[in-house]
């Protein structure tokens, strides 16, 4: 029997190879990694587009691409002139994302608002109150 490569052990080697450099934390000495104003790009794949991962302290926060022109990112469809500005446009993107989705799960109750300063109170509050208000008069 003779030792021969098959095409399927080839391409999985291959595969595992690539997958190993898509994986490749920011800290790791082989990582292509760009760092930009508070973020870390690291190099995934792709050659037009380029992807990066983006790094906010240790934790990715998503993707970034880099084309021939521009810059993008997966969350809205605007291009940018340079890295950064996609970055951030990201990380503002998930911050609201996140704090919308913590006030849609915990509205604070009447009595809550009735405790907070008038000027902090959103127009949404208002209402709330105000209907509020008018039931106790009732």
């Amino acid at each position: 029997m003779r030792n021969m490569i098959s095409p399927l052990s080839l391409e999985q080697t291959q595969l595992k190879e690539s997958l190993d450099k898509i994986l490749l934390p920011p800290t790791d000495p082989n990582a292509e990694v760009m760092e930009i104003l508070g973020y870390k790009l690291v190099y995934v794949d792709g050659a037009c587009h380029r992807n990066y991962r983006v790094y906010k302290s240790h934790s990715m926060i998503g993707v970034i691409f880099q084309h021939i022109t521009h810059w993008s990112n997966g969350v809205d469809s605007f291009r940018y002139a340079e890295s950064v500005d996609a970055a951030l446009r990201l990380d503002d993107f998930l911050n609201v994302a996140r704090v919308s989705t913590t006030a849609s799960e915990q509205l604070p109750t009447q009595e809550e608002l009735l405790d907070k300063e008038f000027d902090a109170l959103t127009s949404d509050e208002w209402e709330r109150l105000k209907r509020y208000v008018h039931k106790r008069k009732i």
